[in-house]
């Protein structure tokens, strides 16, 4: 397999499928586990609001093809038109956070040619955004029609409930009890995105070690404290 990822990227190890918790989103992922799997399969579009799982899932993709595979982070670029004209040779590609080259009439027109020639070559294409073709603001509507013709999913962020048995799977696959008056704690005063919360999982982890201390609401207290990142 050749992974190609601009600006040097690494995959990250937790954007596996393994890793992801679909909640409602189980149609969505078997969706894009089949394109992942058969370059054949029905094209996708993801799109949901920040923190849903679209880079997760269409990372996880890239990851589990044996593909050549190629992963645009748009929202990431200095030129995005420049690099959708650049990609080639890849059989499963997955362009994240389209909304970006809504209005570059550049970018758009080289997506365009891309997914005409990814369909002529017999290539996959993933996509996400957030919001649906018709709400990206795109201004070449053949582009528009053509995201249309995907198989598109919105992604529902997890509910505080599933977030809680991800975080507490997570950690006990660490030998990490976290109690329930942790948790109260944490999601009462700090962001509820599943990818800061699992970053933030990690810090504790680390930190518990290095101070031999269980995970308590005072040591959590303290640790993000010594980050600036306290609350109330």
């Amino acid at each position: 397999m050749t992974a190609q990822l601009p600006l040097a990227l690494r995959w990250p190890r937790r954007q596996r499928f393994q890793h992801f918790h679909p909640g409602a989103n189980a149609a969505a992922l078997a969706a894009v586990q089949a394109v992942a799997g058969d370059v054949h399969a029905p094209w996708v579009y993801l799109h949901g609001p920040s923190g849903c799982g679209r880079s997760h899932l269409l990372m996880a993709a890239c990851q589990a093809s044996t593909s050549r595979v190629q992963y645009l982070p748009l929202a990431k670029l200095d030129d995005p038109a420049a690099a959708i004209r650049g990609v080639a040779g890849g059989e499963l590609l997955a362009l994240d956070d389209l909304g970006v080259i809504a209005g570059n009439h550049a970018a758009e027109h080289a997506l365009f040619d891309l997914y005409n020639r990814a369909r002529a070559e017999g290539s996959a294409l993933l996509f996400s955004a957030d919001a649906a073709p018709a709400e990206l603001g795109l201004v070449l509507p053949d582009l528009r029609s053509r995201l249309a013709a995907c198989a598109r999913f919105v992604l529902r962020p997890l509910g505080d409930d599933d977030r809680r048995v991800v975080l507490k799977l997570r950690a006990a696959s660490r030998g990490i009890e976290l109690e329930d008056a942790v948790l109260d704690w944490l999601f009462a005063r700090y962001a509820r995105d599943l990818g800061a919360l699992l970053d933030l999982l990690d810090r504790l982890d680390a930190a518990s070690l290095a101070a031999q201390r269980r995970i308590t609401v005072p040591f959590l207290r303290g640790v993000l404290r010594e980050a600036g990142e306290a609350g109330p």
